[in-house]
Order: structure tokens, then C-alpha cells, then sequence
């Protein structure tokens, strides 16, 4: 059985989902359209994150790479999922900075655009603020900026078209990201997709690290790095003063940890990245 799975047509979350599942092991080098992986039995399909969300809920993909807000918008976000740790963004709701509105309530019988009016309709009828909610497909902040629209529901990066369109936030809805969505009971196939995206997840957070260490410090090392259960010792040829250490570490944790190595006696202190990390 075959696995129909979306990435993404274009932009940048494409890019890095096409790098992620190379990292895990798909081949997908001149890919588009629609591509075969006969060694894992998946099917991949390019189209808009909105539209793979909007299938999947459908019932006609298995799995999708798609974003927080979109599941939100098909109502997949309780679905099965896997978060990605990039195209981070905040979901929020803006006003204009001369906007007397504090609070939800205050845009009651408001006018609000979004490109998620699915979600924004049930978001404001859960808090009992009734709306006009206005569907768009392009540039929000003017609509709200020249006064046509009460308030936006819309993706917050860095704040900065807010802030071009004296714009300021009125409440912060959900903090979004990529993810990897799949159907309620995923198959064989998605099972095991899931599990090498999450190998390689954790791998990009990691590396493998070798040293030597004096013996007696071995405890001490320890409680610095305590790698996947504890660090790998080793002895060394002819020596009885010190020890291999092999760990997997925190890439942040390394650098920041770098002068309590060196000051516990390590020498030959060897980093190298990791390909994949199951626990």
C-alpha cells in the first residue's frame, strides 16, 4: 500500500522540508510534481500548505507538511503530529495603534479579516464576541491601516509590517510552526516516516562528541554531559591515568560547556555531527 504524502510548492518552508526528508533518508533531487519513493512506499505531492491541510481533513492524503495556523483553519490540530521547529510566527489579533480597543470584547460588532476565517469564526464565537469576519488572500495590515477593517487575524514574524502600518497587537491567538500532520491511525509507512523525521530532528540538535579524560574525573564529567544515559568510557592503550569518553551532547550546551572540560583535564576534544538520534 502506498502513502500519499504533501509537501509544500514552493517558499521557504518547501526548502526545508525537502532538506529534512533528505536527511532522513528520501531521495528527492529534481523533484516536483509528484514523486515515488518505491524503497518506502510514499507518494509525494506538491500543493499550498492549505490546500494539503484542507485534503487531509478530506480524507484523501495520509500526511501533510504543513503549518500550525493551516491546521488550525481544517480543524487537524489534534491530529497526529510532529513539530518541525521551524517558520516559527505568532498567530495574532491587531488593531491600529489609535484603536481604543483593549480587549476581545471592545471588537464586537467589529469587521475582521484574515486568510483564516474557518478559524477566526469559531475563535471569536468561543469567546462570545460577535464579528464580521471578512475572508482575504492578500496583504492584511492595509485593511486594518485605512480604517476598512476593525482588526486582523493574522501571522506575526518579526513585527515589523505591524509596526510599518502602526499596528499593534491585541492579543496573541497560538505560537505556529511547521509541522508533519498525518491521519488518525497512520500506516506502516507514515509510522516509520515520522520516525526517521524525528531522528533527524534530534540529530540537528546534537553531536557526537570524543575526548580524554583523567579517571578520576570521570564522575564529573558525568553530571556536566550526561550523554543518551551516560558517557561511553573507554580505556586507552597503555594508560592508567586516562580514559576515552564517547557522548552525545546538546550542540549549545557544548560551546557554553567548552572551559569546565577543559578544566576537568579533557584533551582532544573532538565534535562531529550526527545523522540520526533515537532514544
Amino acid at each position: 500500500m502506498t502513502a500519499t504524502v504533501a509537501i509544500p510548492s514552493k517558499g521557504r518552508l518547501r526548502e526545508s522540508c525537502l532538506d529534512l526528508l533528505s536527511h532522513a533518508g528520501y531521495r528527492t533531487g529534481g523533484f516536483k510534481g509528484v514523486a515515488s519513493n518505491t524503497t518506502s512506499n510514499i507518494e509525494f505531492i506538491e500543493m499550498r500548505p492549505r490546500d494539503a491541510a484542507a485534503w487531509l481533513h478530506a480524507g484523501r492524503l495520509d500526511g501533510a507538511f504543513i503549518s500550525t495556523d493551516t491546521a488550525l483553519e481544517n480543524e487537524v490540530q489534534d491530529w497526529p503530529t510532529t513539530n518541525l521547529g521551524y517558520a516559527r510566527s505568532d498567530l495574532v489579533i491587531a488593531v491600529k495603534e489609535s484603536n481604543a480597543a483593549q480587549t476581545l470584547d471592545d471588537l464586537a460588532g467589529g469587521t475582521v479579516a484574515t486568510h483564516l476565517p474557518g478559524f477566526t469564526t469559531r475563535w471569536f464565537a468561543e469567546r462570545n464576541v460577535d464579528v464580521n469576519v471578512v475572508a482575504m488572500g492578500g496583504s492584511l495590515e492595509g485593511v486594518c491601516a485605512t480604517g476598512m477593517a476593525d482588526a486582523i487575524v493574522d501571522l506575526r514574524e518579526t513585527g515589523g509590517s505591524l509596526a510599518r502600518n502602526r499596528l499593534r497587537v491585541l492579543e496573541t491567538s497560538h505560537s505556529c510552526q511547521a509541522t508533519f500532520t498525518t491521519a488518525h491511525d497512520p500506516s506502516p509507512e507514515l509510522v516509520d516516516l515520522e520516525l526517521r523525521i524525528g531522528a533527524a530532528l534530534a540529530a540537528r540538535r546534537t553531536q557526537y562528541v570524543m575526548l580524554h579524560i583523567p579517571s578520576d574525573k570521570i564522575e564529573s564529567l558525568s553530571t556536566v554531559f550526561p550523554g543518551l544515559a551516560a558517557p561511553t568510557i573507554l580505556p586507552l592503550a597503555g594508560r592508567d591515568d586516562l580514559v576515552a569518553a564517547h557522548m552525545v551532547v546538546n550542540k549549545q550546551d557544548l560551546w557554553a560547556r567548552l572551559a569546565d572540560l577543559r578544566a576537568m583535564g579533557a584533551t582532544g576534544i573532538v565534535a562531529l555531527p550526527t545523522d540520526a538520534i533515537l532514544e
